[in-house]
């Protein structure tokens, strides 16, 4: 949605960047009556972060299965406020928001699962350790009980950059919008195989939408041309 940058307190006089704090309540005197002043800019970013602690402090106290709603559920907070357009500007497609995404089904999963594998359980603390660096695990680590997981979270994390890439691109020239459809597409056909694909196949429209947000955020007309050979012959 289009928001003002800034905000002014009614009773106080003080402004802040509504941008960077997310809340209308001023952080002067506490009061909840502002209004907005500046421009109009998208604006789907809020000020959060993925926190995982709460999960990982659970880890040598707790059952597996606890340890997993409670990754899902701190993760399903996350994406509930997270975007990829700050005051206009479209941000880069980075792990953070896919290790969220993942664990959100990774851990619904095992939360929910009568016996948990020893890979399974590796995983889950990978994507933990993962999580709290800004770092995935590799599509070669993704155990195959759990790849459904892996490509329904590449699919919904893809919608969702791709949705707000459009709200900064709403009439993308003829090569940005063949990459589009071809993400697509490939989307698409993950989501209709409930995410039982390859990791590596899944992986490649993460690097295409990657090489798409470089083109379109930096100029780099390199990252363009292999967004589109991402899916050459395949």
């Amino acid at each position: 949605m289009k928001l003002r940058g800034e905000r002014q307190c009614t009773d106080c006089g003080t402004r802040w960047s509504y941008y960077e704090t997310g809340e209308i309540t001023c952080p002067e005197c506490g009061s909840v009556r502002s209004v907005g002043v500046g421009d109009h800019a998208e604006h789907t970013d809020s000020p959060v972060e993925l926190d995982l602690q709460p999960a990982i402090e659970q880890v040598d106290t707790e059952p597996l299965g606890t340890v997993a709603e409670t990754a899902a559920d701190q993760a399903r907070q996350y994406l509930h406020r997270a975007g990829f357009v700050d005051a206009g500007r479209l941000k880069p497609f980075g792990d953070t928001y896919l290790v969220a995404a993942e664990l959100r089904r990774v851990g619904a999963t095992l939360s929910r699962a009568m016996r948990v594998d020893d890979d399974e359980e590796l995983y889950l603390l990978s994507l933990l350790r993962g999580g709290a660096d800004g770092e995935r695990p590799p599509p070669a680590e993704v155990p195959d009980s759990l790849r459904a997981e892996r490509g329904l979270a590449v699919a919904a994390a893809v919608d969702a950059y791709v949705s707000d890439l459009r709200r900064v691109q709403e009439d993308p020239e003829r090569p940005v919008a063949e990459v589009l459809s071809a993400v697509r597409d490939r989307r698409k056909r993950i989501e209709a195989l409930d995410g039982d694909v390859e990791p590596e196949e899944a992986e490649r429209i993460v690097r295409a939408v990657r090489d798409l947000s470089a083109y379109l955020r930096e100029g780099d007309e390199t990252a363009l041309v292999r967004a589109g050979d991402r899916f050459e012959g395949s």
